[in-house]
């Protein structure tokens, strides 16, 4: 395992034995300089929550829904005790299965209760929770984030049956939705895919100072929606009012929700019906950015000449590095797509995230060739979840 979790676990797992958490703790709050909050060590890096147990089956309470909140965005980590071995998990929220002590009262607009050591999932859509695996997890969590953890965790803790409802698929949509690879081949080989481009190009071009601002917030959701905003929002006043608070950064950013639709950007041409998903690449972070929910991307395929996009921008400290349109269904693309199947709710058939490293690697060399026997195996998989 690569990183700053390396050490940590080396460590860990160098004093299998000790079975005291309170020695164990202070080896390692004192070898990484941890900082202490109530049962909390934490650094900028990763946050430790110790507990004991006779053996790694456990369901001590480990932590307050609200105090995890504080942490979620570095890898969380519990480290379970025992008298003959030590054991890590990682427990973000994306990790965890409901929480067991709650109330009713448990929303998303009023976070209560804690999650025991027997919520944390062992394994996450087939992906051992293993420190081999904790990058990738976190990855993953990172894409998600707590905010969309929320509306999952309480329907798990309250039993909530979800509003949700699975996109059915008929003949007629399942033909659609197989000739899709089909209509994105044609389309990114046509005139009308370069016209695309050149207008989203031509809007980054003119907001590329605020571009860069924007690229330096720290918060990825803020970030991503401001960036999407200046490029495909549809309020020239709300833009200008973008515009004006990152150029003077004593004013505060004005208030605006993004639509939690499938696309940022609509094109109607004669052939093509697209709809494009905006997203930016800071090219020195490994994060999973979010792709796409399974359901509404089967519901827009069904429609006809529907063809469905991605614009990455990747940006870097001084410099945006490259502009790049493709396809969902763009090989590279493609096989970094992960799908959280069922992730959503029982409802759903789940999000998908793409590999950071995927987005990177297309933005530094672009690419738009199409394997439409591997889309249409991958379609007809997710029609089957």
């Amino acid at each position: 395992m690569s990183g700053f979790l390396k050490p940590l676990t080396d460590l860990i797992f160098a004093h299998h034995g000790i079975n005291d958490k309170e020695k164990l703790s202070k080896l390692v709050l004192k070898r990484f300089g941890l900082t202490q909050d109530r049962s909390v060590y934490y650094a900028a890096d990763f946050a430790i929550r110790f507990s004991t147990s006779q053996n790694e089956h456990f369901s001590n309470t480990i932590l307050s829904l609200s105090n995890l909140q504080k942490f979620d965005d570095r890898p969380f980590l519990v480290c379970l005790v025992t008298p003959k071995e030590n054991f890590l998990y990682l427990a973000n929220s994306t990790l965890l299965k409901k929480l067991s002590h709650s109330s009713h009262e448990f929303r998303e607009n009023n976070i209560r209760g804690s999650f025991n050591g027997s919520d944390i999932m062992r394994t996450f859509d087939g992906i051992s929770n293993t420190r081999e695996n904790f990058e990738r997890l976190f990855n993953i969590h990172h894409g998600i984030g707590f905010d969309g953890n929320l509306a999952r965790l309480v329907e798990a803790t309250n039993n909530i049956s979800p509003t949700g409802r699975k996109f059915v698929v008929s003949d007629a949509a399942h033909a659609q939705i197989m000739d899709s690879p089909n209509r994105a081949k044609e389309f990114v080989s046509s005139a009308d895919s370069v016209e695309l481009k050149r207008d989203l190009d031509e809007k980054v071009s003119r907001f590329r100072n605020e571009i860069l601002i924007a690229a330096l917030i720290e918060n990825v959701n803020v970030r991503g929606r401001i960036i999407e905003y200046l490029i495909a929002g549809n309020s020239e006043i709300l833009r200008q009012e973008l515009v004006a608070a990152l150029r003077d950064r004593t004013k505060g950013l004005p208030q605006f929700k993004t639509e939690n639709s499938l696309g940022d950007y609509t094109r109607i041409f004669d052939r093509f019906s697209t709809e494009t998903d905006v997203k930016t690449k800071i090219m020195i972070l490994d994060s999973n950015p979010k792709a796409y929910n399974l359901d509404k991307i089967l519901a827009f395929l069904a429609t006809p000449k529907s063809v469905f996009m991605f614009y990455f921008v990747g940006v870097d400290s001084e410099k945006i590095v490259n502009t790049v349109l493709v396809s969902m269904f763009q090989k590279k693309l493609l096989s970094g797509t992960i799908l959280l199947k069922h992730w959503a709710g029982r409802n759903s058939r789940g999000v998908s995230q793409f590999e950071g490293k995927s987005i990177s690697r297309l933005i530094l060399t672009p690419e738009t060739d199409i394997d439409t026997k591997s889309a249409k195996t991958f379609l007809e998989e997710l029609i089957g979840l």
